[in-house]
């Protein structure tokens, strides 16, 4: 949604969010989103719009590691769905599916469990969108172990990196 068509709730969460250049590398401009998760009255807005395009389309939301987890958890409560992690690897305490991707300053690695039955509609959370690479693993991953996708949907999209190029069809809350 364009900043121009937000609520004011909105607009002054936007505004919350801080730019934190060379971080975690030089050229990286990290968004830090701790002020906006600070405020109740922006996560609560912020999680009714990260939600909203996709309400009975899903039975699980999905997070992805670190921010979507905090993200995801929010969107859970308020949708009265259950919470999968998508984590990197090596945190999960037992055998998990695995999905190698490439990120704007590296590569990684994501693990998810496999014990979510099959045909499972997944509402897909991360924080940010910028090459997609992230967002794309967890599709992947998902789709693997039989769920079907209802949706993917961030906090922000940072335009001009390519990711909606790789992801497709993606709610974004702000875009900058």
């Amino acid at each position: 949604m364009p900043s121009a068509e937000l609520s004011p709730a909105l607009l002054r969460a936007e505004s919350l969010i801080r730019s934190v250049p060379d971080y975690p590398k030089p050229g990286i401009v990290f968004r830090d989103i701790t002020p906006l998760l600070a405020d109740a009255e922006a996560l609560r807005v912020t999680t009714q719009a990260i939600i909203e395009p996709f309400a009975g389309q899903f039975d699980v939301v999905a997070g992805v590691e670190a921010r979507g987890f905090i993200l995801a958890g929010a969107a859970a409560i308020a949708a009265g769905v259950g919470l999968i992690p998508i984590r990197k690897a090596g945190k999960l305490p037992r055998p998990a599916a695995s999905v190698d991707y490439a990120l704007e300053y590296g590569t990684a690695t994501i693990e998810m469990h496999d014990d979510l039955p099959a045909g499972s509609r997944v509402l897909l959370i991360d924080d940010v969108l910028a090459t997609g690479g992230t967002l794309a693993a967890g599709r992947q991953i998902l789709e693997r172990l039989g769920c079907h996708v209802a949706g993917i949907s961030v906090l922000f999209e940072i335009q001009g990196l390519g990711g909606r190029e790789v992801i497709g069809d993606v709610h974004t809350v702000f875009r900058s």
